[in-house]
């Protein structure tokens, strides 16, 4: 008998040292100085005393295909011998933004920042930026004045973009199965988040509590590595800022690429006329793929550079059935995790006042005393709004409502509509494409547009609990935490919103809902007395057609 209690006494003790030895390795903490060892090398960053960060930017995550490879899988990082200098943003990708081409083709890079303090394993966000996967940066949310709010790891990658990140050519299928999908955005998102998983523990990161986040375009990516089997695995959160579900038909896109590049092939004197160039393109002859390898990166980066977020115009994400499935959203296999959809209540604001139809009377102020064009503007803003933050909560979580198990959060922030509150923001904007950025970094990227909206008790509150929220969200998958409003998952027919807005006293959240369909849309813009039917025509014609989220408009005529 006193054998026996030896030995189970024995038995308890080992396993108390067990969990002891367990707990005591489990303590780990983070050395918080700028200079850093990953795989590749040393990397210095440096100290931002302001907001008690650390960031290590620019810092090589893939080497970029050029030259003959520039259609190709990210190739891995040459390791380097000197210490990698991290103190200065990367250079962006290749892109013609504001009229001219900027960047360069030899990049993959990314910007991480951290709390300056010694906690170890931290949540990972990891963000893609927005601007129609053809434009914008790593440091269009830089993380220096949130990363200690929602106490995490930030990492913001730079990725190939324009018709080097997406090309759907048939002479160009020559590489794996990857690089014939014409995917290449997405196989360096994919590379960044195996990055991430390589070396994020450096920085006292969690490899295994990732969250992976865009806005616009980027949030639309998010969307698509959902349904890719390339990224199964690779994070373990999502969340899409005013990006919904939009993919494309590869042999459309192939026909618009054709056509887009058809110009640049007769200028060079290969083919005199540009439906010969256009039939040439279209063809799998391997001097389709010399002529466009040996195009420099400056031509190919202004090709379709009047989008205007018209997948009709620049057509990208395409069901090619390896990264991303043929039926699209249709699948019953998504990678199933916690999501989170964040919507503006006027998203199409900014698109509308920067359309050519509008873009003179909003410039020289006119707009404002015009009530004809006026009455114009606020119908086009109106009805492309209402099914642009449809597009990117509701609608997406109705697609996925049958085959998605995790719980999906779906929130709508409408500060800014109000006058009263943010009386220059509602003049023309109101709660605009981005309006959670405010929330979040300051200065803001909208300041002109803002001004000061946004420095009243309330806002300042608003984006407190806008903070806490995501914080709660991406250490633990749900939003909902002490002394926050709760903010219940959607569910079919329950059409469960978390509303953001504030007074200028205090924020103002609150569960409701939007049983909103485009049916509804539709049928309010047809009953809709401000215009003509002749008038709704045009604008539907010339500034709503075509876009992202307008399928519902999309060859509609008012008067059937």
């Amino acid at each position: 008998m006193k054998k026996k209690l030896f030995y189970w006494l024995s038995l308890v003790l080992l396993l108390f040292l067990a969990a002891c030895s367990q707990t005591k390795k489990e303590a780990v903490t983070f050395k918080n100085e700028v200079t850093q060892t990953i795989a590749s090398g040393q990397v210095k960053g440096k100290q931002d005393q302001e907001n008690g960060v650390l960031e290590w930017l620019g810092v090589p995550y893939a080497a970029a295909p050029v030259g003959d490879l520039r259609w190709k899988e990210p190739q891995t990082v040459k390791a380097w011998r000197k210490t990698f200098d991290a103190t200065k943003a990367g250079e962006k990708f290749v892109q013609f933004s504001n009229g001219e081409v900027v960047g360069s083709e030899g990049d993959l890079n990314l910007d991480l920042v951290r709390p300056d303090t010694t906690e170890a394993g931290l949540p990972v966000i990891v963000f893609l930026h927005g601007g129609n996967n053809q434009t914008g940066h790593a440091q269009e949310i830089k993380g220096n004045t949130f990363v200690k709010d929602v106490n995490a790891v930030y990492v913001s990658v730079n990725y190939r973009l324009g018709a080097l990140g997406f090309n759907p050519l048939e002479a160009l299928k020559t590489g794996t199965d990857l690089e014939k999908s014409g995917n290449f955005t997405l196989l360096d998102i994919a590379a960044a988040l195996d990055w991430v998983q390589e070396n994020i523990e450096v920085f006292g990161g969690d490899k295994d509590n990732v969250t992976l986040a865009g806005f616009s375009a980027g949030g639309r990516d998010v969307m698509a590595t959902l349904i890719s089997p390339l990224f199964k695995g690779k994070y373990d959160k999502a969340i899409s800022f005013s990006g919904g579900m939009t993919l494309a038909n590869e042999t459309d896109s192939q026909d618009i690429f054709a056509t887009a590049l058809a110009p640049l092939v007769v200028e060079d004197g290969v083919k005199s006329t540009e439906l010969e160039a256009k039939e040439w393109l279209l063809s799998n002859d391997r001097q389709v793929a010399d002529y466009l390898y040996g195009l420099p990166a400056e031509r190919l980066a202004s090709l379709m550079g009047n989008a205007g977020i018209r997948m009709s115009v620049f057509p990208h994400l395409y069901q090619d059935g390896v990264v991303i499935p043929k039926e699209g959203f249709d699948t019953s296999d998504y990678n199933d995790v916690p999501l989170l959809l964040v919507t503006g209540t006027s998203e199409f604001s900014l698109f509308t006042a920067f359309d050519p139809y509008f873009t003179q009377s909003v410039t020289d102020g006119s707009l404002f005393s015009d009530a004809d064009k006026l009455k114009e503007f606020v119908f086009a803003e109106t009805y492309g709004s209402a099914l642009y933050r449809l597009s990117n909560t509701v609608d997406s979580a109705r697609k996925m409502q049958d085959s998605y198990k995790s719980p999906i959060y779906i929130g709508e922030i409408s500060y800014g509509d109000n006058a009263e509150t943010a009386p220059k923001t509602a003049q023309l904007l109101g709660a605009f494409h981005g309006v959670f950025e405010p929330l979040l970094q300051q200065p803001s990227n909208y300041a002109t547009f803002i001004g000061e909206d946004f420095e009243a008790d309330g806002s300042k509150q608003l984006s407190q609990q806008f903070k806490a929220y995501l914080k709660e969200f991406i250490a633990n998958g749900s939003p909902n935490g002490k002394d926050l409003p709760q903010w219940k998952k959607w569910i079919a027919g329950g059409n469960q919103v978390m509303k953001f807005d504030a007074s200028l006293e205090k924020a103002e959240i609150e569960l409701g809902e939007d049983s909103q369909t485009a049916e509804d849309i539709v049928a309010n813009l047809r009953a809709d007395s401000t215009l003509s039917a002749d008038k709704k025509q045009v604008l539907i014609d010339n500034v709503l057609n075509g876009r992202w989220f307008s399928q519902p408009l999309d060859g509609l005529k008012v008067n059937d």
